[in-house]
């Protein structure tokens, strides 16, 4: 479970989705691959973690088997929610051209875990 919680808080890289949800094509200049560290500063999930994520078209989405929703808006802001089976994470912070920071909180097996999120572009 606290490797749900770090991967959902990753897809930190990353849940502002009431304050937006933006149009694909707006957020264009995300799109590709990156690399996403989850940093834990709360709760007894593992301290670090590091997952890819891929943007298309202002969309977050992952390969791995958690079901991950997010987006990026036009000026970087990204939303991202993680769940699996009773496991969950939200995030949220801001994407720039290569890199991109936020803050992320969930809930699983373990209890509940907090902490940040870097991500670089791949």
């Amino acid at each position: 479970m606290a490797r749900i919680i770090r991967f959902a808080a990753c897809a930190a890289v990353l849940t502002v989705a009431a304050l937006s949800h933006p149009a694909p094509a707006r957020a264009a200049g995300f799109d590709g691959a990156w690399t996403v560290l989850i940093i834990t500063e709360a709760g007894s999930c593992d301290q670090g973690y590091s997952f890819p994520l891929q943007i298309s078209g202002g969309r977050v989405t992952s390969t791995g088997s958690a079901n991950v929703t997010g987006a990026v808006g036009r000026g970087g802001a990204v939303t991202v929610r993680v769940s699996q089976g009773g496991s969950y994470a939200s995030g949220t912070g801001r994407l720039g051209a290569t890199s991109g920071f936020g803050r992320w909180s969930g809930k699983g097996g373990s209890g509940t875990c907090s902490g940040r999120w870097q991500a670089t572009r791949s």
